[in-house]
């Protein structure tokens, strides 16, 4: 570790502007647009810009950008809400541009999250990558909000056949089978602060999970917690503006002090960039006034404000390599959520985030009853009087923490000390079946599928198995012709 310094890139931030951006509790909520008073700096947006309702002209349309945190449920509600208020019509989404053919069966009844769109080379399909979507995720929210209200939706990042094809400059950077990246902004939520040396080379995580910096900068290790108790707990009526412009605010402040990454990835976060503005550029084209982009808070400072000209970014698209791919749904699981893939993005306690979503009100109370619930199903005596004990201990621990409501950390707490009576493997159980919470999604019958998948779902069908997220053992009786 010789040459790092902890740093909180917020108080850094600080010192150079004329407002300090205060991400504690009701300070980011509070927070009026100021702007630092140097003449340069590398990605913030212009003096003057709007990170939400920005209007390209008087009279003309208004484009509004939305920045989230991927598979966030606190993110994916603010998206919600802010489409409704906005009613926008047209809504443009980080993801592979080329996938608009496909973007209408998330509507479909059959269809199912956790899904995940599968990009593959056409001539090695073990060359692909994943972008996965959870009922929480901002952009599965964005994308069947727009399919509902019948509004043009389109993906609008750098196309799949961009991000498989071959570097020509970095060939370490290309995609893999499991692991490929086409974005950053993602959600792994690892803990402790941001390390920067003294030179100014940065922690990759800031690139990575930015609204977890900021919750990690203000002392919190779950940034679900940090949103709730900083925006959706404190941000004043109306609406979403001051939300996403606080949020736009900060990214700004993040992106001028981070250094820049190594010459292959800004290649790569430049053309993605240049692409969803030129994407953006055709919406408009086509005649739409209430445009609205949700994509991860890192990219926001990119489109907000006086943008680069088509030629600008055309010259940055100007040879990029592209291969021929082929995409279409598959089911995804919520283990599989932890893997970073085509965001960057990861979390580790899917079933979690899930009922934070799913449950905005009484959610300890609610989230102690599973745990009762599954700990009964072991035939482990807990009654009711253990759950409302465990959602005192939450509460209490959540107040002398300073912490406006109870996050994972409490209730793994309370359940360690109250419910499971430090018994380690009933606590690991609640977290394989609750935190994790094993959920296998579904797509449509037609669905284009790979052929192994084909042949796969074949010989389920023939043998009469169904398709469960987790492993199970059958008991086969040999002198049946089904089971042989």
């Amino acid at each position: 570790m010789s040459g790092l310094r902890r740093r909180n890139p917020i108080e850094d931030a600080g010192r150079s502007t004329r407002e300090d951006i205060d991400i504690s509790a009701g300070g980011l909520a509070n927070h009026q647009q100021g702007r630092s008073s140097r003449s340069e700096r590398r990605h913030a947006a212009p003096e003057g810009s709007r990170v939400i309702n920005r209007v390209s002209e008087p009279g003309g349309p208004t484009v509004s950008v939305l920045g989230i945190r991927h598979h966030g449920p606190g993110s994916a509600r603010a998206v919600a809400a802010a489409l409704a208020e906005l009613q926008p019509d047209a809504v443009l989404i980080e993801g592979p541009a080329d996938a608009g053919p496909y973007l209408a069966l998330a509507a479909a009844e059959a269809m199912q999250p956790p899904v995940a769109l599968l990009a593959y080379a056409a001539d090695n399909p073990a060359h692909s990558v994943f972008w996965p979507f959870a009922v929480f995720s901002p952009e599965w929210q964005a994308l069947t909000w727009a399919l509902e209200h019948g509004v043009d939706v389109r993906f609008c990042d750098l196309p799949a056949s961009m991000v498989l094809a071959p570097s020509r400059t970095a060939p370490s950077s290309t995609a893999s089978s499991s692991t490929a990246s086409s974005g950053a902004g993602g959600d792994d939520t690892g803990t402790g602060d941001v390390l920067i040396d003294e030179d100014g080379a940065d922690s990759a995580s800031v690139r990575t999970d930015p609204l977890a910096m900021l919750a990690l900068a203000a002392g919190y290790d779950d940034p679900e917690r940090w949103w709730d108790d900083v925006i959706e707990s404190r941000v004043a009526e109306p609406g979403q503006d001051s939300l996403f412009s606080a949020i736009g605010e900060a990214m700004a402040e993040l992106r001028s002090i981070t250094p820049l990454p190594s010459w292959a990835e800004q290649q790569r976060e430049a053309r993605r960039e240049a692409y969803m503005r030129t994407q953006l550029r055709a919406v408009l084209a086509a005649g739409a006034e209430r445009v609205v982009i949700v994509c991860g808070a890192w990219h926001v400072p990119a489109l907000t404000g006086k943008l680069p000209s088509a030629a600008a970014d055309a010259r940055v698209l100007k040879g990029t390599p592209k291969r021929k791919i082929a995409l279409t749904w598959v089911p995804w699981t919520h283990s599989r959520l932890s893997v970073a893939s085509g965001y960057g993005a990861g979390v580790t306690s899917p079933g979690w985030y899930h009922h934070l979503f799913s449950h905005p009100d009484l959610t300890v109370t609610r989230w102690l009853t599973k745990v009762a619930r599954v700990l009964r199903e072991e035939d482990l005596p807990v009654s009711s009087a253990h759950v409302i004990e465990a959602v005192r201990l939450a509460e209490a621990l959540a107040t002398l923490r300073g912490r406006q409501l109870p996050g994972l950390d409490e209730v793994t707490e309370a359940t360690r000390s109250v419910l499971v009576d430090g018994d380690e493997l009933a606590l690991g159980l609640v977290t394989s079946r609750l935190v994790v919470g094993e959920a296998l999604g579904a797509v449509p019958e037609g669905t284009p599928t790979v052929p192994l998948e084909a042949d796969l779902r074949a010989q389920a069908r023939r043998l009469r198995l169904k398709f469960e997220a987790l492993e199970r053992t059958l008991d086969l009786d040999l002198r049946k012709d089904g089971d042989l």
